[in-house]
């Protein structure tokens, strides 16, 4: 069903299909996958979405597809991989998520892929290597990263015990630390082609290695590779690289030389070498780059890293589309820092010890949708500060030094979705605070000091999905304010002193929210009433490290995929029972465990014997009107006839 002008898969709408194993939606303007859309596909084997305009995949999407093996997801515009997105798929073997702007992947983003083998995450906007979510990829034996913006990899930044192909090529390495890979001890073949590697280490614990392509980087054959060279003779590993210094070597393979040659010649300073000419290929072009930093017009992207620059450098090529300014010291950005990078998507200024943005300090950015100011100084922002950036919607002011949320920053920004505040100081959420942020999806604020929510703080952002308050000041659900948000999903409280729970608390996210973190809250109780309309909705439930002895009523949690009630001192008396009764119908773990009476201290609830108790027979369904009548006691005349009758069949039998 390529070419068909798709907009949207309505829930269901393959219901019937049971028998089909192939589908092709490629090509199509599908924006949205649906927790239900491709139910009843149970037997689908191959499901291709490539270009389309894929900006989220809702979770448990795939869940229905136990057989599937191909799962083509490439050309999009997914640009956030969430925790156990891929659930369900228990046979894939491929996934392709190949031209997509992939920015971030959450650390249990590949749990539950036993099959998987190889893995597509070529030409996206990865800055960093995702090693905790890759670690989880326990039968990859390829991996595809190349077209990726990385500059460097650290130790042990690649654990995949079954690794064998590992494409690196196109991306920004300028530096590989030698245990990069050590935690990948079945790698054979490693593609390097097309980086800025002048000079690369021997790798450890690479006994299986083959062969390293290190074509297209400026090699240095000299002193300081005759390790790696060493090295890769005495494995018979083939290296294949082309020498761009010393001159003598300039052009030559690395494979034709011997470790012996590879020298540091006193009398060639190293400066010569860098300016030695380098031969190009006919008709190309300067490109203009500042000082100090490295420009790839192949990727559009640009980076002066932790280049001690005090001031935006000028001169980038006109059509860059990430710049990387990070671990620099900035202090201000002043008006029109970047108005001559009218093309830029993607801008880092993380680390750089900003204090002040100015007015205008944006302007001209309008394509830009990405701004990561993180890890910097800023206690305050001027409204106009975000003006000219209409299309931003990711918006990074996580590890800064706010006590508020800026007032009116937000009203430049229509289109922002995701808006990161984790780890400031702020206390209170005031009625206007995200005035302006009409589509806002998802909003985090962990690990402040938010003591107070304002009932009104959210009615501007009725858009709302996901919603993190943990590791706050909170001592109670501010249910107030969860009734502004209609489509809530995911509501995040863990690591606040909230004691109790009083009935309610939640009714306002009735028929929306299906993931509830309610974990390390010092929890001692929660009302009967408390999770009142949202049962029948909640996939994933966390309330383990809490003080709970017991729970009301869990019967209407009908749609459970998760929960965990892990480091509870349950009691397990007879009150217990209600709760013990409902686990044994779960086909999931839950954790819980007894704190009292001593004698059972740390036993799993599931284990213990409630015979003793008065209800402890499970309760049996009430018969039917035609079930009673059949075991009604017989009267003397059905006695009599039902004698009657068996006599006269034992007559019968006996003459046979």
């Amino acid at each position: 069903m390529q070419k068909c002008k798709i907009e949207r898969i309505e829930e269901g709408a393959f219901r019937g299909l049971g028998r089909l194993v192939y589908l092709n939606l490629g090509s199509n303007n599908i924006a949205f996958i649906y927790q239900e859309s491709f139910d009843g596909l149970s037997f689908l084997q191959q499901l291709i979405l490539e270009k389309n305009r894929l900006e989220e995949i809702k979770l448990g999407a795939f869940s229905q597809l136990g057989f599937l093996n191909l799962l083509n997801l490439g050309d999009n515009f997914l640009v956030y991989l969430p925790d156990i997105i891929f659930q369900g798929l228990q046979k894939i073997k491929l996934i392709s998520l190949s031209n997509n702007t992939l920015n971030i992947v959450a650390d249990q983003a590949f749990v539950g892929l036993p099959t998987l083998k190889r893995l597509s995450l070529d030409h996206n906007e990865l800055q960093y290597l995702p090693t905790e979510a890759l670690s989880k990829l326990s039968g990859v034996t390829r991996l595809d990263l190349g077209w990726n913006p990385m500059t460097f990899l650290g130790e042990e930044a690649v654990q995949m015990d079954s690794l064998k192909h590992l494409f690196l090529n196109d991306m920004a390495l300028q530096d590989v630390s030698h245990k990069a890979f050590e935690k990948s001890p079945g790698l054979s073949f490693i593609d390097f082609q097309n980086n800025q590697l002048r000079v690369i280490q021997p790798l450890a614990g690479l006994e299986q290695m083959k062969k390293v392509n290190l074509i297209g980087n400026p090699i240095q054959c000299n002193c300081y590779m005759r390790p790696f060279k060493e090295w890769v003779d005495k494995s018979r590993i083939q290296a294949d690289g082309i020498c761009s210094s010393p001159i003598p070597f300039r052009g030559e393979h690395l494979q034709s030389l011997r470790a012996i040659d590879l020298k540091c010649d006193s009398n060639i300073s190293e400066v010569e070498e860098q300016q030695a000419p380098v031969p190009t290929k006919p008709n190309d072009e300067f490109i203009s780059c500042p000082q100090d930093c490295v420009c790839r017009p192949d990727l559009l992207h640009a980076t002066c890293e932790n280049k001690g620059h005090r001031k935006i450098p000028k001169g980038f090529p006109a059509n860059t589309r990430l710049l990387d300014l990070r671990q620099n010291e900035f202090h201000t950005i002043s008006k029109n820092a970047f108005f001559d990078m009218k093309n830029l998507i993607s801008l880092h200024l993380q680390n750089c010890h900003i204090y002040e943005l100015q007015p205008g300090a944006f302007l001209g950015l309008k394509k830009m949708i990405y701004l990561y100011l993180s890890n910097n100084k800023l206690s305050t922002i001027n409204a106009a500060a975000f003006e000219g950036i209409p299309q931003l919607a990711y918006l990074y002011l996580d590890h800064n030094q706010f006590t508020k949320i800026p007032k009116g920053a937000l009203k430049l920004l229509p289109n922002l979705f995701a808006l990161h505040l984790q780890y400031n100081s702020i206390n209170f959420l005031s009625d206007d605070n995200l005035a302006g942020a009409e589509k806002l999806r998802w909003l985090y604020l962990t690990g402040n000091n938010i003591s107070d929510v304002s009932p009104m703080v959210l009615r501007t952002t009725e858009e709302l999905e996901k919603l993190h308050l943990d590791e706050n000041s909170l001592s109670e659900v501010p249910t107030s304010a969860l009734a502004k948000l209609p489509v809530l999903e995911e509501l995040k409280l863990s690591k606040n002193p909230i004691k109790s729970i009083g009935n309610g608390a939640f009714l306002p996210l009735a028929g929306s929210l299906q993931h509830l973190y309610l974990n390390n809250l010092g929890l001692e109780k929660i009302a009967s009433g408390a999770f009142a309309g949202i049962g029948p909705w909640i996939k994933s439930l966390y309330l383990e490290n809490n003080k709970l002895q017991n729970l009301p009523s869990m019967n209407n949690f009908t749609k459970l995929e998760v929960i965990n009630l892990g480091d509870n001192p349950f009691m397990c008396d007879c009150q217990l029972l209600p709760l013990r009764r409902w686990i044994d119908k779960l086909n999931l773990k839950v954790g819980a465990t007894c704190g009292l009476p001593a004698n059972m201290h740390g036993r799993k609830v599931k284990s213990i014997s409630f015979k003793t108790c008065p209800r402890w027979k499970m309760e049996k369904p009430k018969p039917t009107q035609q079930n009673r009548k059949s075991k009604e006691k017989p009267t003397k005349r059905k006695r009599s006839q039902e004698n009657s009758h068996n006599s006269s069949r034992r007559r019968n039998k006996s003459r046979e």
